[in-house]
């Protein structure tokens, strides 16, 4: 399977919160939400499209819990999401869980990146993170994400954490898709393209 991560950012990076202002309070953090006016039908359709890729979903232990609380109480049938979302098999990266309520779900602890190497081996489409950015920090320093889906909203917030932390690892991407919304989203689709290159610019050369 390919490992696929979609992660919602502001312009400034941050990817706390998006979804509701009590998503994420962690550190302090009070401007949840952020990504919610800027909804729209054809992100929602794209997003859709997405998931109908996926085969199975991995989180980190916070994102987890919050889909977990919220997904199996969506049961609309005409919902775009909730059916893959409740239906697919999970894996949770995790070394404080001791169970996983939301079936079926698979809980991965200890050496997580070898874990999720082993499951990139089987057979399936995608296997696919949503959210979680320290996961996914952890996983594209290990060279084990193939593609980014980064949905950027026009909003600055100064604070909140960030998928690409200072002091992260460095990696090389390949832009192979963009496009905006009407709401205002950008949509960045790259692909891993190893460690980044550099060059020097010669005025005239």
């Amino acid at each position: 399977m390919r490992l696929t991560l979609t992660e919602f950012l502001t312009l400034d990076g941050v990817a706390q919160g998006p979804g509701s202002p009590e998503e994420d309070t962690s550190d302090g953090f009070s401007q949840g939400g952020w990504f919610v006016p800027h909804l729209d039908e054809d992100f929602v359709q794209q997003a859709a499209d997405w998931l109908s890729e996926a085969d199975a979903l991995l989180f980190g232990r916070r994102t987890y819990n919050n889909f977990a609380r919220d997904w199996p109480k969506i049961t609309d049938p005409d919902d775009p999401f909730s059916e893959k979302m409740n239906g697919l098999p999970k894996y949770v990266a995790s070394r404080s869980l001791a169970q996983a309520a939301w079936a079926p779900t698979t809980i991965l602890s200890g050496d997580v990146p070898a874990q999720v190497a082993e499951l990139k081996r089987r057979p399936g489409r995608e296997l696919q993170i949503h959210g979680s950015a320290r996961l996914a920090q952890s996983l594209l320093s290990a060279g084990l994400i193939d593609e980014l889906r980064l949905v950027i909203a026009p909003v600055v917030l100064g604070n909140g954490r960030r998928l690409f932390p200072v002091g992260g690892a460095a990696a090389g991407l390949r832009l192979v898709r963009s496009e905006t919304t009407p709401g205002g989203l950008a949509i960045l689709v790259y692909e891993s393209a190893g460690l980044p290159k550099y060059g020097t610019y010669e005025p005239g050369a």
